[in-house]
């Protein structure tokens, strides 16, 4: 287990513009196979009818599966192929939980589910996705420091 690895993608994670500057997620924490990443929920990220749109959700649901299948490749960034999500109930306070883990491996594709879980542990939403490994070198110019 290579807790620096886990280390470097947590601050490559935490460190990315669209986290800094559109969605402050609260927690990221990598370990082997497996990611959890959190967020505050806030009405910025809210749909016409009150509650958090369905981008929202994708985002912190392919994110945790991302780094928990990044977790076991230590050269290069993966690159998510296909996504697919499942919304079971809307959430509009408190926080949310991603919690990502590696379902399957092989050479050249990598599948991971996640499941979105609401402040009093309710599962809000589900998704699972294929990952493949890219040419783009982990490195300190893309925040892999």
């Amino acid at each position: 287990m290579n807790t620096s690895h886990f280390k470097k993608l947590e601050r490559m994670y935490l460190q990315a513009n669209v986290n800094t500057m559109l969605f402050n997620p609260t927690t990221c924490k990598i370990n082997e196979g497996v990611a959890e990443i959190g967020l505050t929920i806030s009405e910025k990220y809210f749909h016409a009818l009150g509650a958090i749109h369905g981008s929202v959700y994708f985002k912190l649901l392919d994110d945790a599966c991302f780094f928990a299948v990044n977790s076991l490749v230590e050269d290069v960034f993966v690159l998510t192929t296909s996504f697919n999500i499942n919304l079971i109930r809307p959430v509009s306070s408190g926080s949310i939980k991603a919690v990502g883990k590696v379902k399957f491996l092989s050479k050249d594709l990598f599948v991971a589910e996640a499941s979105l879980f609401n402040s009093e542990g309710k599962e809000i939403g589900f998704g699972t996705g294929n990952f493949a490994k890219s040419k783009i070198v982990l490195s300190e110019e893309i925040g892999y420091k």
